[in-house]
Formats: structure tokens, C-alpha cells, sequence
């Protein structure tokens, strides 16, 4: 077996892994209930999907300007897509899209309120 079959062989798997993971993101975004659950399957399954067709795509395209452009889409995708979780996050816990019954800890809410009452002890 040659080095080309299974480099071609790993591609293959980590082109149907990743899109496996980036279709079961697709399915948790619409399935789940509510916007963290949906949050946290559309960032998840989704950069890791992403970063296994990477992957298969530098395992089959063999070239040094090739694999490096993908390289620069992984690194920026992985620095990118926790932060706009985040601030989507924030986002709808500020707007009250988020259902307090499902949350287990809600360390937010008390760092808000402190923040509100140090803020009140300074305008008196």
C-alpha cells in the first residue's frame, strides 16, 4: 500500500466525519429548544466538522500554498467562533431569551446584580 492510498483512504474518512458533524450541527440548531442548546450545537460539532474537512482537504490536495491557506481558515475559525458564541450568548441572556428553568448555574445574574449595586453606591 502506497502513501498516496492512505493518504487518500484518511482523507476520505475525515471528509465524511466532518460532514457528518457539520449536518448533526444542522440538525441540533433546528431541533433544540432554546438558544443555548442551539448555541452550543451550531459552535461545537460545527468548527470541529469544519476542522476535519480540512483535514481531508490537506490530505488530498498534497500542496504546501493549499495546505496553508487551510491552516489560516482553521486557526481563524477556531479564534472566531468562540467569541461570537459568547457575544451571541450574552446577547440573548440580556434580552431574555434565555429559560432560566434549563440553566444549572447562573453565575451571570449575580455578577449583574453586584454590578448594579456598585453602580447605585456611586451615584449616591
Amino acid at each position: 500500500m502506497t502513501w498516496t492510498t492512505v493518504a487518500d483512504v484518511a482523507s476520505a474518512i475525515c471528509l465524511i466525519g466532518g460532514a457528518f458533524l457539520a449536518f448533526a450541527a444542522g440538525v441540533g440548531v433546528l431541533r433544540f429548544p432554546d438558544l443555548l442548546s442551539r448555541m452550543h450545537a451550531g459552535t461545537k460539532p460545527q468548527v470541529l466538522g469544519l476542522v476535519l474537512v480540512l483535514i481531508g482537504l490537506a490530505l488530498r490536495l498534497r500542496s504546501g500554498g493549499a495546505v496553508w491557506a487551510l491552516v489560516l481558515v482553521a486557526v481563524f475559525q477556531m479564534l472566531t467562533a468562540p467569541v461570537a458564541a459568547h457575544m451571541v450568548g450574552r446577547a440573548g441572556y440580556r434580552t431574555g431569551k434565555i429559560r432560566d428553568d434549563l440553566l444549572v448555574v447562573d453565575e451571570l445574574t449575580s455578577d449583574m446584580e453586584r454590578a448594579t449595586e456598585r453602580s447605585a453606591e456611586r451615584e449616591d
